[in-house]
């Protein structure tokens, strides 16, 4: 298989799988989820919002993998070009767990994805047992991107809750407002602004109207985590979830 990655997460669970000779490009996003000597020396494109199809398809690769959310247009550029593209949308860690099935399958990886999905199923239902012990469950928002305020994919909720949080406010995935957040009262504020890699700013989220009513922001809970670690559906989130016991529970 000869496959240009679009998307750090396909990116992520490849390398994971053992499978990163099957790749032959991939996005600027993607070294900061695998190791460098894994995609060194590849072509690197944009991702699903502006990559040049035509560059895309010298590479005759048998496969494009994209995720959302893409550009309809680019996605038809590379449909015409007569490409085949697989769209990857997870929502939920079962998801991501259905994707990696899919990629191993893709690329002959059978039994190294089984286990990698049981690796990843072992790690968080760990956390999420010694977790079961603590007394208190503290509020946590995790944050993906900052104007207007979001809250993290389902998947990061799930993740919170195996590190012995309680995500609010629910649901995940959407726009929240000050309001709500004043209601839900977070005791931890985790911020992984999507493309920031580690570099969101916590005095910006502390000068938000009406946040300092925020149990969080009155203490200075706010700690920035990489956003790759929380916003990434792939093997790469047990990264986060080691980052998310840490916060919770120093």
């Amino acid at each position: 298989m000869r496959i240009v990655s679009l998307a750090p997460s396909a990116t992520n669970i490849l390398c994971s799988l053992g499978a990163q000779n099957s790749l032959v490009a991939v996005t600027r996003w993607c070294k900061d989820v695998v190791p460098a000597e894994a995609i060194r020396g590849l072509p690197v494109f944009d991702d699903c919002w502006s990559a040049d199809a035509r560059k895309v398809a010298e590479l005759k690769p048998d496969l494009v993998i994209g995720s959302v959310p893409y550009r309809g247009e680019v996605v038809e550029k590379f449909l015409g070009s007569g490409l085949r593209f697989l769209a990857k949308s997870p929502h939920s860690l079962k998801d991501i767990y259905g994707d990696i099935a899919l990629l191993a399958g893709i690329t002959g990886k059978f039994q190294a994805g089984e286990e990698l999905i049981l690796k990843m199923r072992d790690q968080i239902e760990e956390a999420s047992r010694h977790a079961s012990k603590a007394q208190k469950r503290p509020r946590i928002y995790c944050e993906v991107w900052p104007n207007p305020p979001r809250n993290c994919e389902h998947w990061a909720e799930e993740m919170v809750e195996a590190a012995g949080g309680e995500f609010v406010p629910r649901p995940a995935g959407r726009p929240v407002t000050s309001e709500e957040m004043i209601a839900a009262n977070p005791e931890i504020i985790v911020l992984a602004w999507a493309g920031t890699g580690n570099r969101a700013r916590a005095e910006t989220v502390a000068k938000r109207a009406g946040w300092d009513k925020i149990q969080a922001v009155r203490e200075k809970r706010i700690h920035v985590m990489r956003d790759e670690w929380l916003n990434t559906p792939a093997p790469v989130l047990l990264k986060g979830l080691k980052a998310l016991t840490e916060i919770i529970r120093p």
